[in-house]
């Protein structure tokens, strides 16, 4: 089966695509002026220069259709237009990116793109958008229909000759990860919404803790590489209990780390939904992690695998670049827990000697034969380097 670097040939979302959507801490209440501040946010705090890049508006930005049936903005939030606003996150060095829904509707209820995907993405690329985030509200649910629909999409904006990055959004309901790159998917989603919880029983659409997403993401690895990716949905890091996706409170520090360490390690993408013009010091930390940033960005685009499970233990590797290993001890336990790596089960030959550097205290932690194990705290992940 071709890869989808193959497949596409268009050199985008070579690696996880990296950036901030407004959905999660703006829901409806977007605005043209919290765009551009986010924009200058996303340069000020330092993570255009990390990598994240893409600057997403979400649902809630329509106006009406024109009476030739192109989309137009709401003037009441953005009374310069959207081209006003690519214009403004170009400026900063950054992509743009737009929302929209393959049904009759948007989830929040705007126009979606159904019987109207050439207008919208000849608009789409007017506006010089870059990421398209394309969900599956108000739309068939069989999957032919559903297949086909993204295919249309995705055709549509390929015909635009615009590099535009395709987020196929139907909350893995359909298996993407088997038809999104042939669609001309670069990421699509293998979850439903994750919301500021660390766990839940299973992935429903009421909204998922952080290890169900983990859960959805295992075994789909070998559908993930350059060119497209699963995604578990946006990272929570930042969130407070009245935002959008708000639950009243809030992941704890490790929490927080875990989510971070996990996303890098299964080569998500890291899609920011806090709002970043005013972070925590915590967060900023969490989010500007280049050691683990580096790990997720690796251009070999390996997701990561679970290599070993005791109870609640777990030990997870990512091949990487020059022989190197990511690898992961996750303890999903209410109390501290030892947590071993031996070398067999990370497909290392006996005796052999790796240097390791844990990611988070960023301190080199010797050389290793054989095993390594360390004391996790819990809900914590220890992210480690593991080098020859």
């Amino acid at each position: 089966m071709p890869t989808p670097a193959e497949l596409h040939q268009d050199g985008l979302a070579l690696t996880p695509p990296m950036g901030w959507n407004s959905w999660n801490s703006f829901g409806g209440n977007i605005s043209q002026q919290a765009i551009f501040e986010t924009a200058d946010a996303m340069v000020a705090t330092g993570l255009k220069a990390a990598g994240y890049e893409y600057l997403v508006i979400d649902d809630v930005w329509h106006g009406c259709r024109s009476e030739d049936g192109f989309l137009q903005e709401d003037r009441k939030k953005f009374p310069d237009g959207m081209k006003a606003v690519a214009d403004y996150v170009h400026s900063k060095g950054l992509k743009y990116g737009m929302y929209s829904d393959a049904g009759v509707k948007t989830c929040a209820g705007k126009p979606g793109s159904f019987g109207f995907e050439k207008q919208d993405a000849q608009q789409f690329a007017k506006w010089e958008i870059d990421f398209l985030k394309y969900d599956y509200c108000y739309a068939p649910d069989d999957w032919q229909t559903a297949i086909g629909l993204y295919n249309r999409m995705g055709g549509e904006l390929r015909a635009t000759g615009r590099k535009i990055v395709f987020s196929v959004c139907e909350w893995g309901v359909r298996s993407p990860w088997l038809w999104a790159a042939q669609a001309g998917g670069h990421l699509w989603r293998a979850t439903f919404d994750v919301v500021n919880k660390w766990d839940a029983p299973q992935n429903c659409n009421k909204g998922i803790g952080i290890l169900t997403a983990i859960d959805r993401m295992s075994g789909l690895e070998k559908f993930a590489g350059p060119g497209g990716w699963n995604d578990p949905d946006m990272l929570t890091i930042g969130l407070k209990p009245n935002d959008n996706v708000g639950i009243g409170k809030t992941c704890n520090e490790h929490e927080q780390r875990t989510q971070f360490s996990m996303w890098c390690l299964l080569a998500a993408p890291l899609m920011i939904g806090c709002d970043i013009r005013n972070m925590s010091p915590l967060s900023r930390e969490i989010l500007l992690n280049t050691e683990a940033i580096a790990v997720n960005q690796d251009p070999l685009g390996k997701q990561g695998v679970c290599v070993s499970r005791v109870g609640p233990m777990e030990v997870w590797k990512k091949p990487l670049t020059g022989d190197r290993l990511a690898v992961a001890l996750l303890n999903r336990d209410e109390h501290e827990q030892p947590i071993a790596a031996a070398w067999p089960d990370l497909e290392l030959p006996e005796g052999q000697a790796m240097k390791l550097r844990d990611l988070w205290s960023h301190k080199d932690l010797g050389q290793f034969k054989d095993s390594f194990s360390k004391s996790v705290q819990p809900h914590e992940c220890v992210l480690l380097l593991m080098t020859p």
